[in-house]
């Protein structure tokens, strides 16, 4: 018997190591035992072969550890961006994330055209604070290139000690900035809530880990608590850049604002390895109205979350369309000190059966920021559907969209949109918008 931890991501987050943020659910299932053909068992003698070869005439001698980790960490990302070998650091730090807590900088990246790209700060940590925006491109770390360093290597490079300070390089747009930050230890606080206009309760979520669902029925009790009943408009739900997180979590905010039906499908490449998962009575938000904030920076849980609430009809979907990461990752301990597997097992569905991976979820209504000169074109993030090797669905892939969210509330069109669509003074359909004759929604 083996444990998986069932996961999606984006990127990784600078500071928890090779750390994913996305689906999580915890099963115990067989190990499948497949008879490996000749042709097989041919091609895992060359491989012997040529580790021989290496180890015995290589100029230097090598790490035959490495040698080997590398090996397989090269089979696992040939199959798809989001399957990767974690070595026991990365498999530790990786857990130790999960619980809200790690040290480093608080940003989520992913790797584009050899540089590291920005895919959102996390909020309140040192990199929001220096002021590391979503889509900027980190060229370099402490005055070393990234160019030619994988993914890993780069945040490798950006960890390290807390209280100790690391220079980033950073293209955005035509600019060039250069920021000094200082390692600390990060604990995110997945949950933010305030009143809106004293009648709406905006509740951000910017990841989701093993203290969200807390966090948010906190969130809703306090706003039940300081908003009368007979003045309170609803929910305004954030979920834009917001990168994904663990399964359970997604799961049980679903279920804070519905109270029966699926929530989310996950479908393997056997039939058997299907599961639903469904919501359990108590609609904590007592029926009040919901809308959801995404855009192209909301990906994996958080598409769990906007899917199953705009299938069930439960809210309207205010943004721009959601990043399309529509597959989960087993992670598979190797026993001993050989850390764990991240290995692509399945792809989840929304309840109405829609599959949202390189496709993503399209908003009820579409509506762009307003985006300041200097970032113009460096605004969008171009989607699971742009990343190399990604899993395929279909002819109707589609690329990303904006992911700018205004620092400035008062320049947000989106959530202006969504306090006036509760005040009743904009309207929207419910449930999945119809899919256009060009295949792409219009912004207003």
């Amino acid at each position: 018997m083996i444990c998986r931890t069932a996961l999606i991501a984006t990127g990784i987050a600078i500071g928890a190591g090779c750390a994913t943020l996305g689906q999580h659910a915890r099963a115990f299932v067989s190990a499948p035992s497949l008879a490996a053909s000749a042709d097989t068992y041919k091609h895992l003698s060359l491989f012997g072969d040529v580790f021989d070869k290496v180890r015995a005439d290589y100029a230097e001698k090598p790490d035959e550890r490495k040698l080997v980790e590398n090996a397989i960490n090269g089979m696992l990302t040939s199959l798809d961006p989001h399957s990767s070998y974690l070595d026991a650091k990365a498999f530790k730090d990786m857990r130790t994330q999960t619980e809200g807590k790690f040290g480093g900088l608080g940003i989520e990246v992913t790797q584009e055209d050899g540089l590291v790209k920005v895919v959102t700060p996390i909020d309140d940590t040192p990199a929001s604070r220096a002021g590391v925006m979503s889509g900027d491109l980190i060229g370099a770390i402490d005055d070393e290139p990234v160019q030619g360093m994988t993914l890993n290597q780069a945040v490798d490079k950006m960890r390290g000690a807390i209280n100790t300070p690391v220079k980033l390089t950073i293209f955005r747009g035509k600019n060039k900035v250069e920021l000094k930050l200082t390692r600390v230890e990060i604990h995110i606080k997945s949950v933010r809530a305030r009143k809106q206009d004293d009648d709406i309760s905006y509740i951000r979520i910017s990841q989701f880990n093993e203290e969200t669902a807390e966090g948010l029925r906190n969130a809703m009790a306090k706003a039940q608590q300081d908003i009368p009943a007979d003045k309170f408009k609803g929910y305004i739900l954030d979920l834009r850049n917001n990168p994904g997180g663990l399964l359970d979590q997604s799961i049980q905010v679903v279920n804070s604002f519905i109270d029966k039906g699926e929530i989310v499908s996950t479908r393997g490449r056997n039939a058997d390895e299907t599961r639903r998962y469904n919501a359990r009575p108590g609609d904590l938000s007592k029926g009040k109205p919901v809308v959801v904030l995404i855009n192209g920076g909301s990906a994996s849980a958080s598409e769990i979350v906007a899917g199953a609430l705009q299938d069930h009809k439960r809210a309207t979907l205010i943004g721009t369309r959601s990043f399309g990461k529509g597959s989960v990752q087993a992670i598979i301990p190797l026993g001993g000190n050989d850390g764990a597997l991240r290995l692509t097992t399945a792809r989840y569905y929304t309840p109405s059966g829609r599959s949202i991976q390189a496709k993503g979820i399209e908003p009820n209504i579409t509506l762009l920021q307003d985006v300041p000169d200097e970032l113009k074109g460096k605004d969008d993030t171009k989607g699971e559907a742009s990343l190399r090797d990604h899993l395929k669905n279909g002819v109707d892939e589609k690329s990303g969209s904006q992911a700018y969210v205004p620092p400035d509330e008062k320049n947000d069109k989106q959530l202006a949109a969504a306090v006036e669509l509760l005040h009743g003074k904009r309207r929207a359909p419910l449930g999945p918008p119809p899919a256009p004759k060009d295949g792409v929604n219009k912004p207003e």
